[in-house]
């Protein structure tokens, strides 16, 4: 799904609200979400997920083209695990 088709998807569940306020509903939760990762906590959305940040230790990488070493610094990346509910539904639906 993207985010125009999202916006499209809750527009239509809630059609007192014009599009842009839906834009800007959206924009809310992700910069939001955004906000709190960059400040190293978690956001838990419960029967959906848990968005939080991991730890990736400098290493030793190689350049694919050359072969030659290249230092990777440490960095931070966000990462995201399914709640129950989720991973139920998603599971019952291929079934």
């Amino acid at each position: 799904m993207l985010r125009s088709e999202l916006i499209d998807k809750l527009h239509d569940d809630n059609p007192h609200l014009n599009r842009k306020e839906m834009e800007r509903v959206v924009a809310v939760v992700f910069e939001s979400i955004t906000q709190t990762l960059e400040k190293g906590a978690r956001v838990e959305l419960r029967g959906f997920g848990t968005f939080s940040t991991r730890k990736r230790d400098a290493r030793i990488g190689r350049n694919p083209r050359t072969g030659a070493s290249v230092n990777v610094p440490e960095k931070h990346v966000p990462f995201f695990r399914a709640g129950k509910d989720l991973k139920l539904r998603v599971d019952a639906s291929k079934g």
